[in-house]
């Protein structure tokens, strides 16, 4: 097996997980030929003992496997929250477990034995969507670093704002004089990196997005 801190590296890391040795090595020989950077792991177990969430990559898991499952992975990574895009791939799938997969957001499900090309072709669009996806959060958190930058009253004042009243409404709810609302408004659009409400609103947008 492959040394521990590839499961933490910054390239992205093709995941192969199956319990059939000879299906490792011949998925783990075509995918290098790519070439693709990649791990391959006996039991779903195995992968979530060493599997790190900030890890880039996507995920070639099988079916079928003894003690927990590939769904039962499927679900556990989802449980840990923002998992790898998952490639199913199996000799024993059907359709309602194609379904099942699908439904808990499974990237794509291919059965053994699979295309080559379709494999390869699966692999690079999963890298791509991990990749955009990671980026999102990314943006999110540096986002919502922003937002906890701001004191409880400038927070009160971009609620305020980002719902279109001025600056003269604000002070009126908020119970205080308008230059004062003024100095918090600037406070807020400096912290918050921005240089339009329109733009200040986008951001909270997305935040909230997150959340719900």
């Amino acid at each position: 097996m492959q040394p521990m801190q590839l499961m933490t590296s910054a390239v992205p890391t093709v995941f192969v997980v199956d319990d059939d040795a000879a299906v490792r090595k011949s998925l783990s020989r075509l995918l290098r030929s790519v070439p693709f950077t990649v791990m391959t792991v006996g039991s779903p177990q195995e992968f979530l003992e060493q599997y790190d969430p900030s890890a880039p990559g996507c995920l070639i898991l099988d079916v079928a496997m003894p003690g927990l499952n590939g769904l039962e992975l499927q679900e556990a990574l989802a449980a840990k929250g923002s998992p790898p895009p998952i490639i199913f791939l199996t000799g024993h799938g059907d359709i309602p477990m194609s379904v099942q997969a699908m439904k808990q957001g499974a990237f794509d499900f291919l059965t053994k034995p699979v295309n080559d090309e379709d494999l390869i072709q699966a692999v690079h669009s999963a890298l791509k969507r991990d990749g955009i996806a990671r980026q999102s959060r990314k943006e999110l958190d540096d986002i919502q670093g922003r937002l906890e930058t701001l004191t409880p009253r400038e927070r009160e004042v971009l609620t305020h704002v980002v719902t279109g009243q001025l600056n003269k409404q604000i002070a009126w709810d908020l119970g205080t004089v308008e230059k004062t609302i003024k100095v918090h408004r600037a406070r807020v659009m400096e912290k918050m990196k921005v240089q339009s409400v329109a733009e200040l609103v986008r951001l909270t947008e997305r935040v909230k997005g997150r959340t719900e």
